[in-house]
């Protein structure tokens, strides 16, 4: 169905609610409700309910899965506490999608807390991070809801949706800021196992094609290779942090990996095949060298 836009102005004066509203249909599912709040002590949960015809409930579980945004003085954030009452001058945002609330995901697994920050695993279908219709499936918000003692979740880089393996975390802003320079400065080595289809062959090979206009740099070598299955794991370290570049580069020599239905084989019926099982770096915390690696449960198998 092609993309529509309902334009909806209402104002209700009653005491103390004026309120303009805005509601934007995107689609059959999609829907995003703006509400300028000019009146005092007014509930999101009940606004919300009253606009959108959803019940109480459904708009509590919405806020606690990142859907909900207030602007106000401090700029635009999520707002997630039920029993926060707007003040004037601030503006509501409801972003409605109920295939993104009702996703699930595996949960993600401590590796290394350190204090400042910590290493996890991502599972296959995890986000690195969360977008205006939520971030309950966003490793970030996994971790502030589930690490003890709780604290702040800041990303630093990144991996595919549905690659899996090992993500690094920041829980301050100061360490977030050294560790993402870290990464920029190529300080923090990054490497992964992936399987493609194909002989990759003895040699260790580097792929250096730019993307999107780019310089990107991977190099891979044969770990094992399954003749039967016609299907080789490598490791994998790349230089450069450019989106999907191991599955580019591979695709772009004749090695797609495995389950790339993107770049790859469209008929794979396999999850894709690349997981992040290791992290080198000297910590900004302690000057420690560090090397955090996955546990072998989780790393790619040639033969189940």
């Amino acid at each position: 169905m092609p993309l529509f836009l309902l334009k909806l102005k209402y104002t209700r004066i009653s005491g103390y609610l004026d309120i303009s509203f805005r509601e934007h249909i995107l689609s059959e599912q999609q829907v995003e409700y703006h509400v300028d709040i000019t009146g005092e002590g007014i509930s999101p949960v009940e606004l919300l309910s009253e606009k959108s015809g959803l019940s109480k409930q459904k708009i509590k579980q919405a806020m606690q899965k990142g859907a909900v945004w207030v602007t106000d003085d401090k700029g635009t954030h999520r707002l997630r506490r039920h029993s926060k009452k707007l003040e004037p001058a601030t503006k509501l945002h409801f972003y409605f999608d109920p295939v993104v609330l009702n996703q699930q995901v595996d949960d993600a697994i401590i590796v290394a807390d350190e204090g400042d920050y910590s290493v996890w695993y991502k599972p296959r279908g995890m986000l690195s991070q969360g977008s205006k219709w939520g971030d309950h499936c966003a490793i970030n918000r996994w971790v502030e809801a589930h690490i003890e003692p709780q604290r702040p979740a800041f990303i630093v880089h990144r991996l595919d949706r549905f690659a899996s393996g090992l993500i690094l975390l920041a829980h301050k802003k100061k360490t977030a800021s050294l560790l993402s320079n870290m990464f920029k400065n190529k300080e923090i080595k990054k490497e992964y196992q992936v399987i493609v289809h194909g002989n990759f062959g003895l040699e260790k090979k580097k792929f250096n094609s730019a993307i999107d206009l780019k310089p990107a740099v991977t190099h891979a070598q044969l770990l094992q290779y399954d003749e039967e299955k016609n299907t080789s794991l490598l490791q994998v370290e790349i230089e450069t942090g450019r989106k999907h570049q191991i599955r580019k580069h591979l695709s772009a020599a004749g090695f797609p990996v495995l389950g790339d239905r993107l770049y790859g084989n469209t008929s794979d019926n396999a999850d894709l095949q690349l997981t992040a099982y290791k992290l080198s770096f000297t910590s900004p915390a302690d000057a420690q060298d560090k090397v955090y690696l996955l546990d072998e449960l989780y790393l790619p198998q040639l033969r189940n």
